[in-house]
């Protein structure tokens, strides 16, 4: 069911910019983002980049030791959120980074929220194009553990995530 929610231009050019890896300077990619979250607009008719909720790849190594438990704590632990995390992985075989798109519904939100958070979300990931992980996320016990956002890139072959090994 859809819910007639918009998505803004902004949240489409954060995702193109983060999906797009062009040869950039390092000031640039610096600035290029790691993880952002998305929220719903005070009227819930929009998508929209909520304001001071992302990690910048710049921020890495300065103010974020872990930028997936960094990640982590952007959720609100009573409302639902979309997230994009650019995930630095590698397999026996490479290095890889994707994009994982993550629908969070924490069990403490309120049922509406959840509701429109759930009849909007085809709204938004039609404007995702080539998004190859989807993760529905409904608790810190299902996102706090590593190796469940492992497992959704490839299973048994991640050796490692974002430079920890599991």
């Amino acid at each position: 069911m859809a819910s007639g929610v918009t998505v803004n231009d902004e949240v489409i050019r954060v995702f193109n910019d983060m999906k797009v890896r062009k040869s950039s300077t390092s000031d640039e990619v610096k600035k290029r983002k790691k993880a952002v979250l998305f929220c719903l607009s005070e009227d819930k008719k929009k998508i929209i980049v909520e304001e001071g909720k992302q990690i910048l790849v710049g921020d890495i190594g300065e103010t974020v030791d872990d930028p997936y438990a960094c990640f982590v704590n952007l959720l609100p632990l009573n409302d639902c959120r979309y997230g994009l995390y650019d995930a630095t992985y590698e397999t026996k075989e490479s290095k890889k980074e994707d994009l994982v798109f993550i629908f969070w519904a924490p069990e403490g939100a309120p049922l509406k929220s959840k509701m429109i958070y759930a009849s909007s979300k085809d709204a938004i990931k039609k404007k995702f194009t080539g998004i190859k992980h989807e993760w529905q996320v409904n608790g810190l016990d299902d996102i706090q553990d590593r190796m469940t956002l492992a497992d959704k890139l490839g299973g048994n072959v991640v050796v490692s995530l974002e430079g920890k090994p599991l």
